[in-house]
């Protein structure tokens, strides 16, 4: 290809490129990355086929830059490792739900759930109570794992009528998410009417003028709604009869 390529080492046919097809298929033109000190020149034979000249320049200078430049890649893997960024979130923030009170310790009263976009240690979530009287913690616990609240002890609606419960859900890096739980208690027909005489005459005398009172009762039940309903009435058949009075 000429002396110049003799001078660094390059042989005839280390160049020249050689392509079998013809017209616009075969060779077209050789190229040369951009740099300062070379060139390539392309000359045409009287055959048609094409050859190129590798040209200097400018002059090299060994002792400022002995070698050209080069490149290299490298693939590198990078592992990105969870950081406790994400709080736990409850699927809801508030729950309602209705017992009756003679629902049976032990009763599963409700499953709260939660979840946590991070990852590992970081998004176990377990259960637990908020701070609430110690009379509400003794009627219901929770599963720490599952977040299953269940009755511990009996209800009685003319007690207490609604409790509110307090969940907190942690995860393993100590983020804290809350959620209450309504709990209304539903009233059944659990006590008996309760009679309690105030005052009573006796013996009553024979010339008693008729609605002459005899005895004051007092009738209630602690039932609420229709079960506190309370009809009253005598047995026997003695001539006295009942009034209401407020």
């Amino acid at each position: 290809v000429g002396p110049l390529a003799r001078d660094l080492g390059l042989s005839a046919d280390e160049l020249p490129a050689q392509d079998p097809d013809v017209g616009s298929n075969s060779l077209q033109r050789y190229e040369l990355e951009a740099n300062r000190y070379f060139t390539v020149e392309v000359k045409d034979s009287q055959d048609g086929s094409k050859s190129a000249e590798l040209v200097l320049r400018h002059s090299l200078d060994r002792e400022s830059e002995p070698n050209p430049p080069r490149t290299g890649t490298a693939q590198l893997w990078i592992n990105v490792t969870d950081a406790n960024d994400n709080p736990p979130v409850f699927a809801q923030d508030r729950y309602r739900v209705s017992l009756r009170e003679d629902t049976p310790p032990g009763f599963a009263v409700l499953n709260v759930s939660a979840s946590d976009a991070d990852a590992g240690t970081n998004a176990h979530i377990t259960f637990s109570f908020g701070k609430m009287p110690a009379k509400v913690l003794q009627k219901f616990a929770v599963d720490a794992q599952r977040g299953t609240i269940t009755l511990q002890e009996a209800l009685d609606f003319e007690d207490t009528r609604a409790f509110s419960l307090a969940v907190e859900a942690t995860d393993g890096g100590g983020l804290v998410a809350h959620c209450k739980v309504e709990v209304e208690v539903l009233d059944v027909n659990d006590n008996a009417p309760e009679i309690t005489i105030l005052s009573l005459s006796s013996p009553v005398p024979e010339d008693a003028p008729v609605g002459t009172v005899v005895a004051l009762l007092k009738v209630r039940d602690r039932d609420s709604g229709e079960n506190g309903q309370v009809s009253c009435e005598l047995s026997g058949e003695a001539g006295l009869s009942m009034v209401a009075s407020s």
